[in-house]
């Protein structure tokens, strides 16, 4: 690939720009508002100049609800000799590109599975996609230059390429972040107005629900108006795990010991179904999760902290596996949470004590 066309210069265009550009890779940049376009390209994601021919690959970073459109026109003016999305559902884009006869040889549905919170052509990065799965929905008449294209671009973003049926992608998709990310707005909803004294003792659990509810509502009506239906019916599920669940919480409030075991039953089982479903999410490098131990550390909120945190763990020699921060309410101040193998917790424990950190338990 030498050339590309990235139409969209959002978070996700832009980011997949920076990513070709920095590996040689010419890039031209197009979106409905040129002042986005000539960001992205004062950002180093390439330049607004339209090119002067067919480039190897467009790749169109509309929102749902406007990729085919985006996707017909630039086929119909022949702007690339391959075509891709990254829209985050993937069955209704290319359902309505073949209502419209196009053909579809040279052109493959992708979704790379990152993002931020955050959006526009100021929130990208060029590594926004490593190490993350970048999903490839190929159908029977997809052409082997488009899927080689394809995988070359996933190549320089420095993703991990997973090949998926596109209704299959959706499903998943829906269960995995479209119907996540309605809940943790739900919750979040319960803050809005609640009394400044409560909503002063959050802590990293809230953290942690509802960060995600912090995204751009007009972004998500578009990925979840092209995807509703698997969503429509996770909720469902879920609403139904509600019910049970506020059965059960209502029997613990019961002066009837056996209706408070029968509750105290419903509780423990949403629980460990719960336990059950977590240990499912892949851990370290796709892996299935570790169980590590926590070492935590009081830091001051000034800068070289962290660097000085990290140089003396690796001082002790234990490699830190992941790391948290919580924010103190009010202070100056924070715990970061030092994620290590069991074996080496100790070890790092002594080696921070002696160097003058002060460890919580």
């Amino acid at each position: 690939m030498r050339t590309a066309l990235v139409i969209g210069t959002g978070l996700i265009g832009t980011s997949a720009a920076l990513a070709l550009s920095q590996r040689g890779v010419t890039v031209h940049l197009a979106d409905h508002d040129p002042e986005q376009a000539r960001t992205a390209a004062a950002l180093g994601a390439g330049t607004a100049e339209a090119p002067d021919g067919p480039v190897d690959l467009a790749v169109v970073a509309a929102p749902p609800a406007h990729v085919a459109d985006v996707l017909a026109d630039a086929m119909r003016r022949g702007a690339a000799r391959g075509y891709i999305d990254v829209a985050s559902v993937k069955g209704g884009p290319r359902r309505e590109l073949e209502a419209r006869g196009l053909d579809l040889a040279s052109y493959i549905g992708t979704h790379p599975m990152s993002g931020r919170e955050k959006s526009g052509p100021l929130a990208a990065s060029g590594d926004l996609f490593e190490g993350r799965p970048w999903v490839l929905t190929p159908a029977r008449e997809t052409d082997t230059e488009v899927l080689n294209l394809a995988l070359e671009l996933i190549s320089h973003c420095r993703a991990v390429p997973v090949v998926m049926d596109a209704d299959a992608h959706d499903r998943a998709v829906a269960l995995v972040s479209h119907m996540p990310h309605l809940v943790s707005s739900m919750v979040a909803a319960r803050l809005e107005h609640a009394e400044e004294a409560a909503v002063r003792l959050c802590g990293q659990g809230i953290r942690d629900v509802t960060r995600i509810a912090a995204s751009d509502p007009r972004m998500w009506i578009d990925i979840l108006s092209a995807n509703p239906g698997p969503v429509a019916d996770l909720l469902t599920e879920v609403a139904g795990d509600l019910e049970e669940t506020v059965r059960a919480l209502r029997a613990l409030q019961s002066s009837d010991e056996g209706k408070r075991r029968e509750g105290g039953t419903g509780i423990e089982d949403v629980l460990r179904r719960g336990n059950a479903g977590q240990i499912r999410v892949p851990g370290k490098h796709g892996t299935a999760p570790r169980v590590y131990e926590v070492v935590a550390v009081l830091i001051d909120d000034q800068p070289g902290q962290l660097a000085r945190i990290f140089a003396d763990a690796g001082r002790a020699g234990v490699n830190i596996e992941d790391v948290r921060i919580e924010h103190a309410t009010g202070q100056q101040a924070g715990l970061v949470q030092l994620m290590v193998e069991p074996k080496a917790a100790p070890v790092l424990t002594a080696g921070l004590r002696e160097r003058g950190w002060s460890i919580r338990q």
